[in-house]
């Protein structure tokens, strides 16, 4: 444990860092903050600064404690097999949950945001990103499309992320450029509509093809 805490000092930096900006800018804070924006970056909610401090947790803390653990506990041992992936895929993770938090902070601190369109871009290039390591996934029940087919049939798995890493990347390309070109409502729907899309098609997918490859034995 003590090697890896080791290797992953700069994961926990980047972790350190919405906490760090939190107690700088604490007592700058009024009492109510903005929580919440809608699409059009118009503030929808208020609460206690204190709520602040769960964001730091819940997003770069947790993901990073999740991904330390789960190699831990993979009863199959697959994810061990991913090597460096698996790491790259931590501290790509967390540090977009590490981004977001220090985004929502200082939004909450500045009583805005500017324009949503920027989030919705950063989350286009996670999906980016993330399209390209699907194929690396071995199967395992943590990581990945973990349909009952995909965990039943390696082939289902294999084939199954293929789809999947190549849809997640075109639909957060097209994300990242909808972003820049069009309106936060449009831009917005047009999000919702590629994520459902990117989520639902790999799973139903994955059911087909087992269905055939039932037939074929």
């Amino acid at each position: 444990m003590k090697s890896i805490l080791r290797k992953d000092l700069p994961i926990i930096a980047v972790v350190l860092l919405p906490f760090i900006y939190l107690a700088y800018i604490w007592n700058d804070l009024p009492e109510e903050v903005p929580l919440h924006w809608n699409i059009r970056g118009d503030v929808d909610r208020y609460g206690s600064k204190y709520e602040l401090l769960l964001i730091p947790i819940l997003l770069p803390l947790l993901v990073y404690l999740i991904f330390l653990i789960v190699p831990k506990i993979d009863p199959k041992n697959k994810i061990q097999t991913m090597g460096g992936k698996y790491q790259s895929l931590k501290a790509l993770l967390t540090i977009f949950m590490s981004g977001l938090a220090l985004f929502i902070i200082y939004a909450a601190h500045n009583d805005s945001v500017k324009n949503p369109n920027y989030i919705v871009l950063i989350i286009g290039l996670l999906f980016v990103f993330l399209g390209n390591y699907f194929k690396t996934i071995k199967p395992n029940y943590f990581i990945g499309i973990k349909t009952p087919w995909t965990l039943e049939n390696e082939t289902v798995w294999k084939e199954t992320h293929g789809l999947a890493g190549k849809m997640w990347f075109v639909g957060g390309l097209m994300i990242v450029l909808s972003s820049l070109i069009l309106s936060k409502e449009t831009n917005f729907t047009l999000f919702t509509i590629i994520t459902v899309i990117i989520a639902l098609v790999p799973v139903i997918y994955s059911y087909i093809l087992f269905k055939q490859l039932g037939k074929k034995v």
